[in-house]
């Protein structure tokens, strides 16, 4: 399968499908891969200090206000601290996969940049060239197969800290972002389907009348989901809940390790955001379609500004949902990826497919296939809202085993009435002996 992916790679590039790219002199790449770098370090920082403030306000608090104009030195000064601060192991450690582990989950959320459009091609330093480091047929699946990548370092922080809490969080993760990856992959299926390519320069050049989030609805709105499944953030924050896992994988971190972890954590937030703003919102094009009574909205430096913004945009959902929503339970998580977003993905990709077939050989209008498309946004919508199918309570019997076992909650079924007293079960080890519940409550 990869070399499939290699060898269809290579004969795109040699048919010459992305001329723009591969012809940079060796210093506008290096000049490229530094400026990616610090934007994305202080686009770091800009981001704590913003979440920050934001929650505050949220909370009727007014948040870092003293380190620089309005505390926009706070995180810098939090970065030295953590610094400075003492670097643990823990003696039962894995030393060696300890080290390791926040490196590897650091250096895919800045690799998964190298593809993502910034602008169309500019002067810089008397040199013609794209605002994208580089460009290649399948950059959306390479951005996936970078950023899975970086699953490995949480799963293997959580394994070599030698502590229970952080191997339940690392595993926590795991499920997780597979589940949610592959709703992710397949909402982007039908985008693949209207722009026929899956290099993101040409993604967004297909954009440049109608961005794919408005006709493409559905999947941006799953999209939207899984990406803060996917990077772990309230409220999906499952792997680091604090009230149950202390902290999750990264427990028994400290100083520079903890610190690459907080960094990949948020420049991953900045990599699905892009990724967003690359697939579904016009990438650097100009919001609201400014471009028709300003002819150099899109051209120069420009549109830098536009792909920011709308990335920012995207920053300001993940800071709002932590600050409204309560943390989901892990089962309810699950369920919802797996019961709700990948059917409904899958029946969406079906639904695209007819009705590219249907306009191309058919020859709908658009007024008739925008008609089908409300039709089938209304039927997602209410497969949405039906709910699960529950089992009675009444045909299930708990039977109470001795007095004095330890006690056990009941199970949670679905005919249970949620906040309703439940019956004090106590576990017992010996399968023949059992009492009736009020003999095992009173003793």
């Amino acid at each position: 399968m990869i070399a499939n992916l290699v060898t269809l790679a290579a004969d795109t590039a040699d048919k010459g499908e992305l001329p723009a790219f591969g012809n940079d002199v060796w210093w506008i790449v290096v000049v490229k891969t530094l400026l990616i770098f610090l934007v994305l370090v202080l686009l770091t920082l800009f981001n704590i200090w913003w979440e920050r403030r934001v929650v505050a306000r949220m909370q009727h608090r007014i948040g870092p206000n003293v380190h620089g104009p309005f505390g926009l030195l706070q995180s810098l000064a939090d970065g030295v601290k953590l610094a400075l601060k003492e670097d643990l192991t823990p003696k039962n450690a894995d030393k060696l996969v300890f080290i390791i582990a926040p490196v590897i989950a650091v250096v895919p959320a800045f690799v998964t940049f190298s593809v993502i459009p910034f602008g169309p091609v500019v002067n810089l330093f008397g040199e013609q060239t794209p605002l994208q480091l580089t460009d290649m047929p399948v950059a959306v699946l390479f951005v996936m197969a970078i950023a899975s990548i970086g699953i490995y370092g949480i799963v293997l922080g959580g394994w070599s800290s030698g502590s229970t809490y952080s191997l339940l969080g690392g595993l926590r993760s795991s499920a997780q972002m597979i589940s949610y990856e592959v709703a992710m992959g397949l909402a982007l299926v039908s985008v693949f389907m209207y722009a026929g390519s899956m290099s993101t320069s040409e993604i967004v050049a297909a954009q440049d009348d109608y961005w794919f989030g408005l006709i493409l609805l559905p999947s941006f709105l799953i999209y939207t989901i899984a990406m803060v499944g996917e990077t772990n953030r309230a409220p999906f924050d499952l792997p680091e809940a604090e009230g149950e896992l202390v902290g999750g994988f990264h427990t028994e971190y400290s100083s520079l390790k903890f610190a690459l972890f907080f960094l990949a954590e948020y420049i991953n937030m900045a990599t699905v955001s892009a990724l967003a703003t690359t697939l579904f919102l016009g990438g650097w094009h100009a919001p609201f379609w400014i471009d028709e009574f300003w002819a150099g909205a899109n051209e120069g430096y420009w549109p830098v500004l536009w792909f920011f913004g709308k990335v920012l945009f995207f920053i300001f959902i993940f800071i709002w949902l932590r600050g409204s929503l309560p943390r989901l339970r892990y089962d309810q998580f699950m369920a919802f990826g797996w019961k709700r977003l990948i059917p409904i993905s899958l029946v969406w990709i079906l639904a695209v497919a007819t009705m590219r077939v249907a306009r191309d050989d058919l020859q709908f209008d658009r007024q008739t296939a925008m008609i089908a498309a409300g039709v089938l946004l209304g039927v997602f919508l209410l497969l949405f809202l039906i709910p699960e199918s529950k089992k009675d309570d009444a045909t299930t019997t708990v039977t109470a085993p001795r007095k004095g076992g330890f006690p056990v909650p009941p199970m949670p079924t679905g005919g249970a009435v949620r906040g309703a007293a439940q019956p004090l079960v106590f576990a017992s080890n010996d399968p023949i002996k059992s009492q009736s519940k009020t003999e095992a409550n009173d003793g």
